[in-house]
């Protein structure tokens, strides 16, 4: 038996496998540079300034609509850019999403088979920054690292300037012995760069900060598991934070038992397992990132006083989302929205206003398009083993050009502790556990189940939909990489 949709799926997916590999080309120039308006192409390239979060979902900002949290230098770069709704990572786990953000690729692509999280020397061809390094950029990178490179590879050989500043301990001592925030130390330097930068010569700054990374260390609620900035001391304190919306514990015990005793379950004790805790570790968690909207301030004053501002594209993110009690879990790391979905700001400057301000892009787009994006801004060529795709244009508010409906999802640096793959639509979620024998393949319906409550792997009425994410999942495995354990369940006639 053929079913129509899965038939139309396959027709569907070599159409855009042809136009995607037709528009990252080996060593393509960016697409969109016959399209530029005169005056844009007559201006310098620009520079880029990259705020990267650690632990932070999409929601948790106050453009996104969280009533509680205060995010006002943030939410300016929104009213001024666009804000994409619908930003996902593909690995939601920290040194793998920086992998992929730094090299345009998923683990499956730049990993191998018995170190997937490790990027390989063939992928560092394409390190972004090393590329516009080479175009005449000026690079540098601040604050959190942690990317599993090719061994024997040092950080320091691939930006101009480069200090990796980790957590634990979050507040580093300083010359005159007193004690400073890793955020407000990143800060500090990416300060001093831009008024150390020459006029003539372009930029890409990253800032990647280390909060709201927990310090798994410290179990102390609040200060001590959620360290932040003095200059944020006492926010929230008379706020009563408002139970997880998705705490019910029926939602967890309906967990099959491999995620009931996973590391999501684990860290669950350690921040959220009573009211009590509950309260102090999400203020905590909410001064972090307010602590870092405060510190992006002063850069981003800088970088108006030194005259940059204008030509200047600001982009803010994260590298993984985060469950904060939602289904009784912590962390990342599964295969659920809260783990996946992360904010994605683009500021540029340049862009008409008319279209871009204040735009929220309602389109998929992941961690792997931003070096795509980065070198298409710069017009340098893009490498033609990226993965994801170009920003560009939608940032200018050029809406008519093909898209991607169906994105691809892994989780494989920690196996066999949470080890999965699997695809989303607009319609249903895929996920496929492959170390785990109990329960392992889920199937949720976002149209009729926008919360991922109801796991249809076993009913019949969804096999078609089951048989067709299947499908997509192995293409994206096998234009990726070949599947890390096994093969997909074959689909099946009913």
């Amino acid at each position: 038996m053929v079913f129509p949709r899965l038939a139309r799926l396959q027709a569907t997916w070599r159409l855009a496998t042809i136009l995607c590999a037709a528009a990252i080309s080996p060593l393509q120039a960016p697409a969109h540079a016959q399209e530029l308006p005169a005056t844009e192409t007559a201006n310098p390239r620009p520079n880029f300034l990259f705020f990267l979060t650690d632990d932070q979902r999409n929601d948790t900002l106050g453009c996104a609509g969280h009533e509680i949290i205060k995010t006002p230098t943030i939410d300016s770069l929104a009213a001024r850019g666009v804000r994409f709704e619908n930003m996902f990572v593909s690995h939601s786990i920290c040194w793998v999403s920086r992998a992929s953000i730094l090299t345009g690729q998923t683990a499956r692509s730049f990993g191998t088979p018995e170190e997937p999280d490790r990027v390989t020397q063939p992928s560092m061809a394409g390190f972004y920054p090393r590329l516009l390094h080479e175009a005449g950029y000026r690079t540098a990178h601040y604050g959190k690292f942690h990317t599993r490179l090719p061994r024997g590879t040092n950080p320091k050989e691939l930006y101009d300037e480069i200090e990796i500043i980790h957590l634990n301990p979050y507040f580093k001592k300083q010359p005159d012995g007193s004690l400073r925030h890793e955020t407000e130390v990143i800060a500090d330097r990416g300060v001093a760069f831009l008024k150390s930068q020459p006029k003539e010569q372009p930029f890409a700054l990253n800032l990647w900060f280390n909060a709201g990374h927990a310090e798994d260390g410290d179990h102390r609620p609040g200060i001590g598991h959620f360290p932040w900035p003095k200059a944020v001391d006492g926010m929230y304190e008379d706020v009563e934070i408002p139970a997880p919306r998705l705490g019910d514990p029926a939602i967890f015990e309906s967990q099959p038992a491999f995620l009931k005793n996973s590391i999501n379950r684990k860290r669950w004790f350690w921040r959220w397992d009573t009211p009590e805790k509950y309260q102090i570790n999400m203020r905590a968690y909410f001064r972090m990132i307010s602590g870092i909207d405060q510190a992006m301030a002063r850069v981003l004053k800088t970088l108006e006083e030194e005259g940059f501002a204008d030509n200047t594209i600001v982009i803010y993110s994260a590298d993984n989302g985060y469950y904060m009690g939602d289904r009784g879990f912590a962390g990342k790391w599964s295969h659920y929205e809260q783990s996946l979905r992360v904010p994605l700001i683009v500021m540029d400057p340049r862009a008409s206003a008319d279209k871009t301000r204040g735009h929220v892009e309602e389109r998929f787009a992941m961690n792997i398009d931003l070096p795509m994006t980065f070198l298409s801004w710069a017009g340098v060529e893009i490498p033609r083993d990226y993965d994801g795709m170009d920003l560009a244009a939608t940032v200018r508010g050029e809406g008519s050009h093909i898209w991607r409906s169906d994105m691809f999802f892994e989780h494989v640096a920690v196996r066999p502790l949470l080890s999965w793959e699997g695809a989303r639509n607009q319609r249903y979620k895929y996920a496929r556990y492959f170390d785990q024998a109990e329960d392992a393949e889920f199937l949720h319906d976002l149209q009729n189940d926008p919360d991922e409550l109801v796991n249809l792997a076993k009913n019949p009425n969804y096999a078609e939909a089951l048989a067709e994410m299947r499908i997509v999942t192995k293409q994206f495995v096998d234009r990726f990489g070949a599947p890390i354990d096994g093969s997909l369940p074959a689909p099946k006639n009913n």
